[in-house]
Protein backbone atom coordinates (compact mmCIF):
# COMPACT_ATOMS: atom_id res chain seq x y z
CA UNK A 1 0.00 0.00 0.00
CA UNK A 2 1.08 3.61 -0.55
CA UNK A 3 1.66 6.02 2.33
CA UNK A 4 -1.73 7.68 1.79
CA UNK A 5 -3.56 4.42 2.34
CA UNK A 6 -1.33 3.65 5.32
CA UNK A 7 -2.29 7.03 6.77
CA UNK A 8 -5.98 6.32 6.28
CA UNK A 9 -5.83 2.78 7.65
CA UNK A 10 -3.86 3.71 10.76
CA UNK A 11 -5.52 7.08 11.38
CA UNK A 12 -2.14 8.86 11.42
CA UNK A 13 -1.22 11.81 9.18
CA UNK A 14 1.43 11.43 6.49
CA UNK A 15 3.79 14.00 8.11
CA UNK A 16 3.50 12.12 11.41
CA UNK A 17 4.29 8.81 9.70
CA UNK A 18 7.42 10.35 8.17
CA UNK A 19 8.37 11.73 11.58
CA UNK A 20 8.04 8.28 13.17
CA UNK A 21 10.25 6.83 10.45
CA UNK A 22 12.90 9.51 11.08
CA UNK A 23 12.74 8.87 14.82
CA UNK A 24 13.25 5.13 14.34
CA UNK A 25 9.81 4.16 15.66
CA UNK A 26 8.53 2.85 12.33
CA UNK A 27 10.49 0.91 9.68
CA UNK A 28 10.77 2.67 6.35
CA UNK A 29 8.66 1.34 3.51
CA UNK A 30 10.09 -0.67 0.62
CA UNK A 31 11.14 1.69 -2.15
CA UNK A 32 9.30 1.04 -5.42
CA UNK A 33 10.67 4.16 -7.14
CA UNK A 34 12.87 7.11 -6.14
CA UNK A 35 9.85 8.92 -4.68
CA UNK A 36 7.49 6.09 -3.72
CA UNK A 37 7.50 3.42 -1.03
CA UNK A 38 5.29 0.45 -0.34
CA UNK A 39 4.00 -0.42 3.13
CA UNK A 40 2.67 -3.64 4.66
CA UNK A 41 0.09 -4.62 7.26
CA UNK A 42 2.93 -4.72 9.79
CA UNK A 43 3.28 -0.95 9.36
CA UNK A 44 -0.41 -0.43 10.12
CA UNK A 45 -0.11 -2.54 13.27
CA UNK A 46 3.05 -0.77 14.41
CA UNK A 47 1.49 2.67 13.88
CA UNK A 48 -1.53 1.69 15.96
CA UNK A 49 0.79 0.43 18.69
CA UNK A 50 2.77 3.69 18.65
CA UNK A 51 -0.40 5.76 18.95
CA UNK A 52 -1.69 3.58 21.79
CA UNK A 53 1.58 3.91 23.70
CA UNK A 54 1.58 7.67 23.10
CA UNK A 55 -2.08 8.57 23.60
CA UNK A 56 -3.20 6.03 26.22
CA UNK A 57 0.04 4.93 27.81
CA UNK A 58 1.41 8.47 27.98
CA UNK A 59 4.93 7.48 26.92
CA UNK A 60 7.27 9.98 25.31
CA UNK A 61 8.74 9.45 21.86
CA UNK A 62 12.03 8.51 23.52
CA UNK A 63 10.24 6.02 25.77
CA UNK A 64 8.39 4.48 22.85
CA UNK A 65 11.68 4.17 20.94
CA UNK A 66 13.19 2.22 23.83
CA UNK A 67 10.19 -0.07 24.18
CA UNK A 68 10.00 -0.74 20.44
CA UNK A 69 13.72 -1.41 20.41
CA UNK A 70 13.10 -4.11 23.01
CA UNK A 71 10.26 -5.56 20.93
CA UNK A 72 12.41 -5.71 17.81
CA UNK A 73 15.44 -7.25 19.54
CA UNK A 74 15.19 -11.02 18.96
CA UNK A 75 17.95 -11.67 21.49
CA UNK A 76 16.20 -9.94 24.36
CA UNK A 77 14.24 -12.30 26.63
CA UNK A 78 10.54 -11.59 27.05
CA UNK A 79 11.14 -10.89 30.74
CA UNK A 80 13.58 -8.11 29.80
CA UNK A 81 11.06 -6.65 27.35
CA UNK A 82 8.52 -6.50 30.15
CA UNK A 83 11.06 -4.68 32.32
CA UNK A 84 11.81 -2.15 29.59
CA UNK A 85 8.11 -1.39 29.18
CA UNK A 86 7.35 -1.26 32.89
CA UNK A 87 10.31 0.98 33.73
CA UNK A 88 9.13 3.60 31.25
CA UNK A 89 5.84 3.89 33.13
CA UNK A 90 7.36 4.60 36.51
CA UNK A 91 8.00 8.25 37.40
CA UNK A 92 11.52 9.07 38.57
CA UNK A 93 11.96 10.74 41.96
CA UNK A 94 14.37 13.67 41.96
CA UNK A 95 13.61 15.22 45.34
CA UNK A 96 15.78 15.46 48.43
CA UNK A 97 16.44 12.46 50.63
CA UNK A 98 14.93 12.42 54.12
CA UNK A 99 14.20 10.07 57.01
CA UNK A 100 10.65 9.33 55.82
CA UNK A 101 11.96 8.18 52.42
CA UNK A 102 14.66 6.04 53.99
CA UNK A 103 12.07 4.39 56.26
CA UNK A 104 9.75 3.87 53.29
CA UNK A 105 12.53 2.20 51.31
CA UNK A 106 13.09 -0.17 54.21
CA UNK A 107 9.36 -0.96 54.31
CA UNK A 108 9.35 -1.68 50.56
CA UNK A 109 12.41 -3.93 50.86
CA UNK A 110 10.69 -5.79 53.71
CA UNK A 111 7.55 -6.19 51.59
CA UNK A 112 9.54 -7.63 48.69
CA UNK A 113 11.36 -10.06 50.97
CA UNK A 114 8.21 -11.04 52.85
CA UNK A 115 6.32 -11.87 49.66
CA UNK A 116 9.28 -13.48 47.94
CA UNK A 117 8.99 -11.21 44.90
CA UNK A 118 11.80 -11.54 42.38
CA UNK A 119 12.23 -7.83 41.85
CA UNK A 120 14.85 -5.26 42.82
CA UNK A 121 14.34 -3.38 46.07
CA UNK A 122 15.93 -0.26 44.55
CA UNK A 123 14.44 -0.58 41.07
CA UNK A 124 12.26 2.17 39.58
CA UNK A 125 8.96 0.62 40.69
CA UNK A 126 10.18 -0.03 44.24
CA UNK A 127 11.50 3.52 44.44
CA UNK A 128 8.17 4.91 43.22
CA UNK A 129 6.35 2.91 45.91
CA UNK A 130 8.75 4.20 48.56
CA UNK A 131 8.17 7.79 47.43
CA UNK A 132 4.41 7.25 47.65
CA UNK A 133 4.68 5.82 51.16
CA UNK A 134 6.91 8.69 52.26
CA UNK A 135 4.42 11.20 50.87
CA UNK A 136 1.60 9.51 52.80
CA UNK A 137 3.67 9.77 55.97
CA UNK A 138 4.38 13.45 55.35
CA UNK A 139 0.68 14.33 55.11
CA UNK A 140 -0.28 12.37 58.21
CA UNK A 141 -1.46 9.15 56.60
CA UNK A 142 1.47 6.89 57.35
CA UNK A 143 -0.99 4.30 58.68
CA UNK A 144 -1.90 3.65 55.06
CA UNK A 145 1.12 1.35 55.02
CA UNK A 146 -0.94 -1.05 57.11
CA UNK A 147 -2.93 -2.01 54.00
CA UNK A 148 0.17 -2.45 51.86
CA UNK A 149 -0.15 -6.23 51.80
CA UNK A 150 -3.79 -5.99 50.74
CA UNK A 151 -2.66 -3.83 47.81
CA UNK A 152 0.08 -6.35 47.07
CA UNK A 153 -2.49 -9.17 47.02
CA UNK A 154 -4.52 -7.28 44.40
CA UNK A 155 -1.39 -6.45 42.41
CA UNK A 156 -0.36 -10.11 42.32
CA UNK A 157 -3.78 -11.11 41.02
CA UNK A 158 -3.67 -8.49 38.25
CA UNK A 159 -0.10 -9.46 37.35
CA UNK A 160 -1.10 -13.11 36.98
CA UNK A 161 -3.91 -12.11 34.64
CA UNK A 162 -1.45 -10.03 32.59
CA UNK A 163 1.09 -12.83 32.31
CA UNK A 164 -1.56 -15.45 31.54
CA UNK A 165 -2.78 -13.27 28.68
CA UNK A 166 0.74 -12.97 27.29
CA UNK A 167 1.36 -16.71 27.65
CA UNK A 168 -1.56 -17.50 25.32
CA UNK A 169 0.51 -16.26 22.38
CA UNK A 170 3.07 -18.61 20.87
CA UNK A 171 4.79 -16.40 18.28
CA UNK A 172 7.57 -14.33 19.85
CA UNK A 173 6.61 -11.12 18.06
CA UNK A 174 3.08 -11.46 19.38
CA UNK A 175 4.33 -12.30 22.87
CA UNK A 176 6.53 -9.23 23.21
CA UNK A 177 3.86 -6.96 21.77
CA UNK A 178 1.33 -8.43 24.20
CA UNK A 179 3.73 -7.73 27.05
CA UNK A 180 3.97 -4.09 26.08
CA UNK A 181 0.25 -3.68 25.49
CA UNK A 182 -0.59 -5.49 28.73
CA UNK A 183 1.87 -3.41 30.73
CA UNK A 184 1.25 0.04 29.29
CA UNK A 185 -2.38 -0.05 28.28
CA UNK A 186 -3.31 -2.46 31.08
CA UNK A 187 -2.01 0.14 33.52
CA UNK A 188 -4.41 2.72 32.13
CA UNK A 189 -7.27 0.22 32.16
CA UNK A 190 -6.63 -0.82 35.76
CA UNK A 191 -6.40 2.81 36.92
CA UNK A 192 -9.79 3.54 35.34
CA UNK A 193 -11.35 0.42 36.89
CA UNK A 194 -9.95 1.37 40.31
CA UNK A 195 -11.50 4.83 40.10
CA UNK A 196 -14.87 3.34 39.13
CA UNK A 197 -14.65 0.88 42.03
CA UNK A 198 -13.80 3.74 44.39
CA UNK A 199 -17.00 5.54 43.44
CA UNK A 200 -19.02 2.39 44.03
CA UNK A 201 -17.30 1.57 47.34
CA UNK A 202 -17.68 5.14 48.58
CA UNK A 203 -21.37 5.09 47.81
CA UNK A 204 -21.85 1.81 49.65
CA UNK A 205 -19.92 2.92 52.74
CA UNK A 206 -20.74 6.63 53.03
CA UNK A 207 -24.13 6.98 51.38
CA UNK A 208 -26.43 5.96 48.58
CA UNK A 209 -26.17 9.13 46.47
CA UNK A 210 -24.83 8.95 42.91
Amino acid sequence: MRIGELSRRAGVSVPTIKYYVREGLLPAGRLTSPNQASYEEAHVRRLRLIRALLDVGGLSVAGIREVIGAIDDPERPVHKVLGAAADRLVPRYEGEQDDDLDAARTAVADLIARRGWRTHARGPAAEALAVALAALESVGHGAFAEVLDAYADAAEQVARVDVDYVARNVVREEIVESVVVGTVLGEAMFAALRRMAHVDASGRVFGSGT
